[in-house]
């Protein structure tokens, strides 16, 4: 198949698909339901066919595709894959397919829900999958109405307030990186390497970064605003407030979606836009950056261990995780004087540490609200007080709830300990102290998750509401679970394997590209002091 064919039907099955849905007779909801699984399971398939095609030793991007779309400012349909996106790739096909099977909770509204969901998930992929910054920038767009409407309808008592407060978060950030944007396509106009055309192309805007044909003062303005716009999807304290009400409000299937996939935007953005193009900026930054992540990890932990409210407490527990996430993306430490970077090997560890993160807390975190939503499905409350002794009445469920949650804590031999233990290592070449303020955190994320296990599954009996609805879980969502479960041990066991491998090579190249960017401007800059002395 054609890159230009396969990447297509990736990125819009899913919208053929909510088409589709308008075949079906209104009251048929069973009939959609099957239909719109087999679309997102079709797309799994299509994305497991682009991981044949892909060659994990390349660290160049592969299965370029660009068609002129506004040729007046050079905007192309540019689609591409290389090792940072793939895996993401395939976690959002992997939980889309997963949430969609979660969605049998939803019984109203059947078709349009559905249909919101299947465009949700084309504007995940097209975001993954763009090359364009124009054409990044209109998924991520239209990424944003369905969740918002996911929310809204279909969520819990204070829904308007939480989509409302999702959606202005999200436009805010937009609205930055729009401004970035015009800086990087008007600073980009008269360079060499474009012949004078403005672009967007993402991989040419890299390639002005490294020439060094980007002001230092652009490329740590652009940069903020680039960072952002991102950490408010990642998110990052102070910009995660939006999270915890969206997580609360937000049916089960949504919350997979926010926690698995969407919050790794967030991440993607900053590695994929942010530090490539301006590199300067990013090195100017990297140990507010670090701080930041730090801090987060700390904070987010001390917020989940203060919840009653079981999927506040999750939600919490992302903020923490997400932390790993842009410390290791920010470990980043240079030579003053001659502006090299110092151990290249170990910031290479970090960005993998954070995109393994990216992907085992994908893994994790949709597990964990998954399961929150079984109890909720039944007892119709998420208080963490009035649980307790579910383990008598719902055994099985609730053993495949511990190893999840145990996933989540960062377990050895899990999906969460990989990650973790990358960026730590990482950090310390940076800053001891700070890797030992963020190897802390695993500490207060063992306790926050040990004390949510005790007080939700062990103890006396069960004596909150419904105890009669506690039934056994059923053949779909014992097949969720364990699904989420053989991917959490697999990639704790095999993390070579099952991602490491396959963006080792990307994460080189970037980093190379972007040391010779800082390094070309340093130098630059060298040449014009010494020529200003006496």
């Amino acid at each position: 198949m054609e890159p230009l064919t396969l990447l297509s039907l990736i990125i819009f099955l899913p919208t053929i698909g909510a088409l589709g849905l308008y075949a079906f007779d209104k009251k048929a909801e069973e009939s959609m339901r099957m239909f719109a699984l087999a679309i997102t399971a079709v797309t799994f398939g299509l994305t497991l066919f682009l991981l044949g095609q892909f060659d994990m030793a390349q660290g160049a991007m592969q299965l370029q595709v660009s068609i002129p779309w506004v040729p007046t400012w050079n905007i192309n349909y540019q689609l591409g894959v290389d090792g940072i996106s793939m895996p993401l790739v395939l976690l959002t096909s992997l939980v889309s397919m997963l949430a969609m099977m979660a969605s049998w909770s939803i019984k109203e509204k059947i078709r349009g829900y559905l249909t919101l969901f299947l465009l949700l998930e084309t504007g995940m992929l097209g975001v993954f999958l763009s090359l364009d910054f124009f054409l990044f920038y209109v998924f991520w767009e239209v990424m944003l109405l369905p969740m918002y409407f996911l929310i809204g309808v279909w969520g819990g008592p204070r829904r308007e307030y939480a989509a409302i407060k999702f959606f202005l978060y999200t436009l805010a950030g937009s609205v930055l990186m729009l401004i970035a944007m015009l800086m990087l396509y008007f600073g980009s106009g008269e360079s060499s390497l474009t012949g004078g055309q403005n672009i967007f192309d993402l991989l040419k805007l890299g390639e002005i970064a490294k020439a060094g044909e980007f002001s230092s003062g652009t490329q740590v303005v652009a940069f903020i605003l680039l960072f952002i716009g991102f950490a408010i999807k990642l998110p990052a304290f102070p910009f995660h407030t939006w999270l915890p009400d969206a997580h609360v409000e937000a049916p089960t299937p949504i919350s997979m979606i926010l926690a698995g996939v969407l919050l790794k935007m967030g991440g993607y953005g900053i590695i994929r836009i942010a530090m490539p193009i301006c590199p300067y900026g990013a090195q100017y930054a990297a140990y507010a950056l670090v701080a930041l992540g730090v801090f987060s990890i700390i904070y987010g932990a001390f917020a989940a261990m203060a919840q009653t409210d079981f999927k506040r407490l999750v939600a919490y527990s992302s903020v923490s995780h997400m932390g790993y996430v842009l410390i290791g993306m920010a470990v980043w430490k240079i030579n003053e004087a001659t502006g090299t970077t110092v151990n290249p090997n170990h910031w290479q560890m970090g960005m993998a540490g954070a995109m393994f993160q990216m992907l085992g807390h994908g893994i994790s975190s949709a597990g964990m609200f998954f399961m929150v939503g079984v109890l909720y499905d039944r007892v119709h409350h998420r208080d963490l007080n009035k649980f307790g002794g579910i383990m008598q009445k719902m055994p099985f469920y609730s053993g495949l709830a511990v190893v999840i949650f145990f996933a989540g804590l960062g377990l050895p031999g899990l999906c969460g300990f990989i990650g973790e233990v990358f960026v730590v290592l990482s950090t310390w070449n940076f800053s001891p102290l700070l890797a030992v303020i963020a190897a802390s955190g695993v500490i207060l994320t063992a306790g926050y998750i040990l004390w949510t296990i005790q007080r939700v599954y062990l103890g006396p009996e069960y004596k909150g509401p419904h105890p009669e609805d506690l039934t056994p879980i059923n053949g779909r969502e014992t097949a969720i679970a364990l699904t989420l479960i053989v991917f959490a041990v697999l990639m704790g066991v095999f993390p070579y394997t099952f991602g490491l491998q396959m963006m080792t090579p990307s994460i080189e190249n970037l980093t190379q590209s972007m040391s010779t960017g800082y390094e070309t401007l340093h130098q630059a800059g060298s040449e014009i002091i010494s020529m200003s002395q006496p």
